[in-house]
């Protein structure tokens, strides 16, 4: 099941000499209910690719969204991106699940 969506959220950076991972404003991991070393799913709307890595904590309010490592070669700079989260849930859970949806505008600020 989809646990949480930060959607279209703009790449601020990208650093292809890091470990790996997304860097992501502590701001929008509380509001999407992500934990650091979280996996997660990430979609460039922009350009179609697609790949999964764990979450960095970033500097709360800064509006971060920075790539890390070998996914760095898969974005751009202002790039729209998806950043999807999943979690297992049985019946009847499942069912009843409400995921939370982030919503962000040009500075990845949640909109209300």
């Amino acid at each position: 099941m989809l646990k949480s969506k930060i959607h279209r959220a703009v790449i601020t950076d990208a650093n292809v000499d890091y470990v790996g991972s997304i860097t992501i404003d502590e701001d929008l991991m509380d509001a999407a209910d992500l934990i650091e070393n979280e996996k997660v799913m990430v979609a460039d709307v922009n350009n179609g690719e697609r790949f999964e890595t764990y979450v960095i904590t970033g500097r709360r309010g800064s509006g971060v969204i920075c790539i890390n490592g070998a996914a760095a070669h898969l974005v751009a700079l202002g790039d729209r991106i998806i950043i999807m989260a999943f979690t297992w849930l049985e019946d009847p859970h499942g069912r009843a699940h409400k995921p939370a949806l982030v919503f962000v505008d040009e500075k990845n600020r949640k909109k209300h």
